[in-house]
C-alpha cells in the first residue's frame, strides 16, 4: 500500500519538480550572487522553505534589513498560508508524528496537490500528504544547492530570474482551472484580487484580497459544493 501511495505522489508531484527545479536554480543564482554561498541555499531552502519569500530575502539580507522589518515583510508575503492552513484542518487532523511537518511544507504547489487527493482512507490520505510535501521541498532544496552550484562556477546575468515564481504561480492557476469542474472559486479569486490591487495597489493588496476570497467563498460555501 505505502509503495503504491509512494509512487503515486511522485508521478503526481513531477509538475512540481519542474517547477522547483528551475525556480530553485534561479534562487540559487540569485543568492550566490549577492555573496551567500551553498549553505545558505541549502539551509534557506530546509529550514525558511518559501519561495516567494526567500527571493524576498535576498534582498533583506543584501540590505541588512531590522528584524520588525523582516518580520513584517514576511507577513505580508506569507500571509495567504493562514488560509490554506484553515482550510487543511479537517484534512490533516489525525496525522500524528507527520503533522508538524505536513504544516511547515504546505506550500502553494504542495497545497494545490493536496487538498484534492482522492484518498478516502484517513491513514492513506495523510501518507500521501506526508510524501507530496517531502517530494516537493525534496526538489527545492535540490534546485536551490544547484543554482548555488552552478552560480558560483559560471557567470551568470540575474535580470528577470525572480519572475520565474510568477510565471509558476501563473501554471498552477491554468492547471487547475483545466483539472476543476467548478470555476467559481477562481473567477472569484480573480476579481477579489483584481478589484483589491485597483483599491490598495500592488504593494498592499495581498492580505486584502485573500480576506475578500476568504468571506466570498464562505457566503458561497453551498453554491460551490452543490456545483462540485
Amino acid at each position: 500500500m505505502k509503495r503504491r501511495i509512494i509512487k503515486n505522489a511522485l508521478i503526481d508531484t513531477l509538475p512540481v519538480l519542474s517547477g522547483y527545479m528551475v525556480l530553485g536554480i534561479g534562487f540559487g543564482i540569485v543568492l550566490e550572487k549577492n555573496g551567500y554561498g551553498v549553505l545558505w541555499a541549502f539551509l534557506m531552502s530546509l529550514l525558511i522553505y518559501a519561495g516567494s519569500m526567500q527571493y524576498a530575502g535576498i534582498e533583506l539580507l543584501a540590505g541588512v534589513a531590522s528584524l520588525p522589518t523582516v518580520a513584517l515583510t514576511t507577513l505580508m508575503v506569507n500571509a495567504r498560508h493562514l488560509f490554506y492552513g484553515i482550510s487543511m484542518i479537517d484534512k490533516y487532523k489525525g496525522a500524528g508524528a507527520k503533522k508538524p511537518y505536513m504544516i511547515f511544507a504546505l506550500t502553494d504547489e504542495t497545497y494545490s496537490l493536496v487538498c484534492y487527493t482522492k484518498y478516502e482512507n484517513e491513514k492513506e490520505r495523510h501518507f500521501y500528504c506526508f510524501c507530496v510535501s517531502l517530494f516537493d521541498q525534496c526538489y527545492w532544496v535540490t534546485g536551490s544547492v544547484l543554482g548555488s552550484l552552478l552560480g558560483s562556477a559560471l557567470p551568470f546575468d540575474t535580470a528577470g530570474i525572480e519572475f520565474s515564481m510568477t510565471a509558476l504561480f501563473v501554471t498552477v492557476f491554468v492547471e487547475q482551472w483545466i483539472s476543476a469542474k467548478n470555476h467559481l472559486p477562481a473567477v472569484c479569486g480573480l476579481i477579489a484580487s483584481a478589484v483589491c490591487l485597483v483599491i490598495f495597489g500592488k504593494d498592499g493588496f495581498l492580505i486584502p484580497s485573500m480576506i475578500a476570497i476568504l468571506v466570498i467563498l464562505t457566503l458561497m460555501k453551498r453554491k460551490v459544493q452543490c456545483d462540485e
